[in-house]
């Protein structure tokens, strides 16, 4: 037997559905299991020992289909439900399970602030896609597979595993960022050491942070990859993040979490996952959440739902 699961974005999402790989293979493994995502994700999922296969999209989706066509798939686990699985799904004919988005749930929270979502993580969303091949979910969390090329010495940066804090200060839309004067405001409720990481485009930001704090703040941002970034993260002592994918790297490795929610919201179901954490965010905002993704700038230019965090109760 075969099964393909697809989901191809974005980081954070494939991250979540790393549980429905592991409790598949675990609980079934005579099953082969593949997995269908973008080229640039393939690195989320080279080192899973529990997939057989990945199958990669780079810019032809005809010729991915024609090579998922020669598997022969008893099952497609369709855990991204849009146009573009739709169509890969009619065209391999096969049996298949979709995860429910709550689109029309999403829409009434984001538009009418009518909360109907479920109390339940999407990632329990997701295993619930599994419900008739009778797997359950084995509650061990998600999982990230660092390679050994990646596991940088944490000396070269003047860092001691355990003795620093780890702030993902990104995010993949504004509104889901804190301002530099908001994270330079609650970094200086510490002492410790910090590590900022991020891409090539929060470098800047880095650099203003750093300026601003002084030698105690290391900046790698754009520096080192995902994986490195990971393996930051796992050695942190705690680690700060927006909604974004280094919160969950951070919950596969079972860390203590400082999350912070601006124009998203936790009941959309993205909160940390099976692990310690502390939300930070501004409540009883009437224009929150104004998406469920997020923004290139505040909607109503006052971007009060980060603009008016208070980090007075927050430990670091």
């Amino acid at each position: 037997m075969k099964i393909l699961i697809l989901r191809f974005s974005s980081l954070g999402d494939i991250i979540l559905t790393t549980p429905v790989i592991r409790c598949l293979k675990l609980q079934l493994p005579e099953v082969e299991i593949h997995y269908a995502t973008k080229k640039n994700n393939a690195f989320l999922l080279q080192e899973n020992p529990y997939l057989d296969k990945i199958h990669l999209l780079g810019d032809s989706e005809k010729e991915l289909v024609a090579n998922l066509k020669k598997e022969g798939f008893d099952l497609i686990i369709d855990l991204h439900r849009n146009l573009r699985t739709f169509r890969i799904k009619t065209a391999l004919g096969s049996k298949s399970a979709s995860f429910n988005k709550l689109n029309i749930q999403k829409w009434l929270l984001v538009n009418f602030k009518i909360n109907q979502m479920p109390d339940l993580h999407v990632v329990d969303r997701y295993m619930e896609t599994l419900q008739n091949l009778n797997i359950i979910s084995d509650q061990k969390g998600l999982d990230y597979f660092i390679p050994e090329k990646d596991e940088i010495k944490l000396l070269d940066f003047g860092l001691t595993a355990g003795k620093y804090l780890a702030y993902g200060i990104g995010g993949q839309h504004f509104t889901k960022r804190m301002p530099n004067t908001k994270i330079i405001e609650l970094l200086q409720k510490t002492t410790k050491t910090v590590v900022l990481l991020g891409g090539k485009e929060d470098e800047s930001n880095a650099k203003d942070i750093q300026n601003a704090l002084g030698k105690r703040i290391v900046n790698l941002c754009g520096k080192i990859n995902l994986n490195q970034s990971a393996w930051l993260v796992k050695n942190a002592e705690k680690v700060i993040s927006h909604d974004t994918a280094i919160m969950h790297i951070a919950s596969a490795f079972k860390k203590e979490i400082i999350s912070i929610w601006g124009n998203t919201v936790p009941e959309f179901g993205m909160t940390p996952y099976l692990t310690k954490f502390q939300v930070v965010e501004v409540k009883n905002l009437n224009c929150r959440p104004c998406s469920k993704i997020g923004f290139s700038k505040c909607p109503k230019g006052h971007f009060e739902c980060m603009n008016e965090q208070n980090f007075s109760n927050l430990n670091l």
